[in-house]
């Protein structure tokens, strides 16, 4: 036969088929969207700050200058030092606290004074090193107007604020968000803003440099001797490596990995799963045809390319939606990620929108062309016969058998025909249930995540105990200023609690500080946080051992253990200024902060150290007394608390990125996994109802009524819905047991007992069922058209 006649029956197929083709192409749009977002966040996971630094051409050192001792072509001259190969600057900068001007709910009040920062003039964010990345808004180009590190801004785009400290005390506006891949600056501006906000005899300058070595601290450090010996001494006041940030990015994505490299594979697994559903019915659906063009001619190679034809035309044209829409869906997805990763939205490499269709395309032809060169090398009278009596052979007799026995269960009959259906075509049932066991898997996986990510926030956030928070300058570095209105005077942390104290509504507080002390064996320093009074009611979240219970006592992040080598019951040597005390370490908590190096305990365990607290006074945590107003105790206390240096805040916990980002990420492949699941349940009741239409005929003429028909046809997927749900959530179960703990390990942390304990009874009788919604959902649209089709057409279809 000539091409021209494979062409007409390609056509003839696809146009005669509209129900199978429009599924066969939802089918392959759904999972190339899928595999698309699955491969794209694989990838997206894999190095991303690596990814970012070259994207952005990020600084591997940022140095800071005295404009005082080194002049601006003094620094340019350090861009032709020995193994720099490019830098970016000088670029002034000056150091200022901003003055909020404008107040919203959910942010800082008018008149607070922030922390102070340093500010950068960029003419652009673009240049040969650091190009930032404008992530809202705009960059600042006229007076008066910056740009804030994304991810830190306590504004929102258009707000002002003051810098009391600047020469005439400008209002700035607030016009863009940027990010920068090496964390360079907190605030950028135009060198002309910036000039104009330093005084005389202020203000700095800012160079950033990429080397030809720098792979480690070493390398950085030898760089940053080299740069500091090339300008005059002192002119260098300090440095900042990208090694630090890329360590924090590539922990976030460790922490990620597991969880990605789950749920991409179930897409993956999903995708191809659904496609070899969709496409050995269509083609097994046939095999009456083929048994037609057998007997006109055509040979066993020609019916399978003829079938592979069919097969191609609606997958392609999936394919070629599923591209973009697998990109639309990984916008927000990867700008969560980066986020969390702090390194920028990504974009999906160009490659995987082209790989993943023709996988897909490819997954098709195998699938599509073994089972019609199969039924193409049947004799022409066989698979006429077979495409005929589908029902007939063991397949038949079994659901005969099937039908025969589940009739005498006290059922509608219906019911017991649906059934009993299953069983005429096990194969098919089987792909309908591993389909809904993927599905039911991907949600149950997907939902455990989702209660373990929300109780480790919970568990974090109780580092921040109380329903008040009340901090002192020099912690926080916050302090309520009026225009006009002198500084306030230095802190007195005596009177600020017993301000807290005597303020009605206070239950109970303590106050945590904050420093740093060495501990015998382990090199460097180590964060040192003090607890001073009865803080048993404010205790970090448990994950073995205990709280401390008083002086001599402490506990320790589980990164700290594996790193020192130690367990609970061992003792830690800490010291300071050439003394040192003993504490005895009786629990381990969970705290991801500075690497889990750590030391949490009272107060009185470091009296003997010559111990200086770096928070200026710490921080007080105040619980109320049932019935309190938290925002109107938090007001009265501000104002008695403001002129001795302290500032109360309604204490709402933290939201972090990370835990926003796999949130997103859960919630988004598991739709995709369950609207896959669905479509494979659609197509199969489809091609089963089609198979059967004569038969629905006859039940018709009997007298089954439309809605009859529908519980037939649902009732055939529904047993195998729950069955295949009863699979799915163990299996869920098992995989969120097997990555969480993997989770933990990238983070430096293990967890609680009770964060991996999220599947209660309550929870697990509406997965259970998931399996059964699934299978119902897929097979609805069928079931109606069954109940639609008129008994004539029925009866007079073949």
């Amino acid at each position: 036969m000539s091409g021209g006649g494979l062409g007409r029956v390609v056509r003839s197929g696809v146009g005669r088929r509209r129900v199978q083709t429009v599924v066969m192409t939802l089918t392959t749009l759904l999972a190339v969207t899928a595999s698309v977002l699955a491969v794209g966040l694989l990838v997206a996971s894999s190095a991303p700050f690596a990814r970012a630094f070259s994207r952005q051409h990020g600084a591997h050192l940022a140095a800071q200058f005295d404009a005082g001792k080194v002049t601006a072509e003094q620094l340019a001259a350090t861009a032709h030092a020995a193994g720099v190969t490019a830098a970016a600057g000088p670029f002034p900068t000056v150091d200022l606290r901003p003055r909020t001007a404008t107040a919203h709910p959910d942010g800082p009040p008018a008149g607070l004074d922030l922390p102070s920062m340093t500010i950068v003039g960029r003419p652009d964010p673009g240049s040969d090193v650091d190009r930032l990345d404008l992530t809202a808004g705009r960059w600042a180009t006229g007076p008066g107007e910056m740009v804030w590190a994304a991810g830190e801004s306590p504004f929102e785009i258009g707000d002002e604020f003051t810098f009391p400290g600047a020469p005439g005390a400008p209002k700035v506006k607030l016009v863009g968000l940027a990010r920068s891949v090496g964390r360079t600056g907190q605030l950028w501006a135009s060198p002309a803003t910036v000039a104009a906000l330093t005084g005389p005899g202020g203000g700095g300058f800012q160079m950033l440099y990429r080397f030809t070595n720098a792979a480690t601290d070493a390398d950085v450090n030898a760089d940053r001797a080299v740069i500091e010996g090339a300008v005059p001494p002192g002119a260098l006041l300090g440095t900042a490596s990208y090694l630090l940030v890329k360590h924090d990015a590539e922990r976030v994505a460790a922490t990620f990995a597991p969880f990605v490299v789950a749920f991409g594979v179930l897409g993956l697994a999903m995708s191809v799963l659904i496609i070899g559903i969709v496409v050995s019915g269509a083609v097994s659906s046939a095999t009456r045809r083929i048994g037609i063009l057998k007997a006109l001619g055509y040979t066993p190679a020609q019916v399978a390319r003829a079938y592979v034809g069919q097969a191609l035309v609606p997958a392609t044209i999936g394919a070629l939606i599923g591209i973009p829409l697998g990109n639309l869906a990984a916008i927000p997805v990867l700008r969560e990620e980066g986020d969390a990763f702090g390194t920028g939205t990504a974009t999906l490499d160009w490659w995987v929108s082209v790989v993943v269709p023709l996988a897909a395309l490819a997954a098709v032809v195998a699938t599509a062309f073994v089972p019609a060169l199969r039924a193409g090398r049947l004799r022409t009278v066989d698979a006429l016969a077979v495409g005929r009596t589908p029902s007939a052979g063991h397949g038949g007799s079994r659901g005969r058998a099937a039908r025969h026995l589940l009739g005498r269960l006290p059922l509608p009959r219906p019911m017991s025909l649906g059934l009993a259906s299953p069983f005429t075509r096990p194969g098919r049932s089987a792909t309908i249930a591993a389909a809904v066991a993927l599905g039911a898997l991907g949600v149950t996986f997907g939902v455990g995540l989702a209660l373990s990510v929300g109780g480790v926030q919970t568990a974090l956030n109780r580092r921040h105990a109380g329903d008040v928070m009340v901090f002192l300058e020099g912690g926080q570095g916050v302090h309520i200023s009026r225009p006009g209105a002198p500084d306030p005077p230095t802190p007195d942390p005596a009177a600020v609690e017993a301000a807290i104290k005597a303020q009605p509504g206070t239950a109970r507080y303590f106050r945590s500080g904050f420093g740093e002390v060495t501990v015998a064996g382990i090199t460097g320093t180590m964060d040192l946080v003090t607890f001073d009074g009865d803080a048993s009611w404010g205790t970090y979240e448990i994950i073995s051992g205990r709280w401390f219970n008083g002086p001599g006592e402490a506990v320790v992040p589980s990164a700290f253990l594996d790193a020192a080598g130690v367990k609970i019951g061992d003792t830690l040597t800490l010291g300071s200024e050439g003394r040192t005390v003993t504490v005895r370490i009786v629990g381990e908590v969970l705290d991801l902060s500075s690497d889990g190096r750590r030391v949490i305990t009272d107060l009185r365990s470091v009296a003997g150290l010559n111990f200086r607290d770096t928070s200026g006074g710490g921080e007080y945590h105040v619980d109320l007394a049932g019935g309190t107003d938290v925002k109107a105790y938090t007001a009265a206390l501000n104002a008695t608390i403001e002129g001795k240096g302290g500032h109360a805040e309604v204490n709402i916990g933290e939201i972090s990125s990370t835990v926003v980002a796999m949130d997103t990420l859960a919630g988004t492949l598991t739709l995709l996994l369950v609207a896959v699941a669905g479509l494979g349940v659609l197509n199969t009741v489809v091609l089963d109802t089609r198979e059967r239409v004569h038969e629905l005929g006859v039940f018709k003429a009997l007298g089954m009524a439309p809605r009859q028909t529908v519980a037939m046809v649902l009732t055939s997927v529904a047993g195998i819905g729950l069955l295949a749900g009863l699979v799915g959530v163990p299996a869920g179960i098992v995989l969120h047991d097997w990555v969480l703990p993997q989770m933990g390990h990238a983070a430096g942390t293990r967890f609680p007992a009770h964060i991996l304990r999220v599947y209660d009874v309550p929870l697990l009788v509406p997965l259970a069922l998931g399996g059964l919604v699934i299978a119902l959902a897929g097979a609805l649209l069928p079931a109606g058209w069954a109940a639609r089709t008129s008994t004539a057409r029925a009866l007079r279809t073949e």
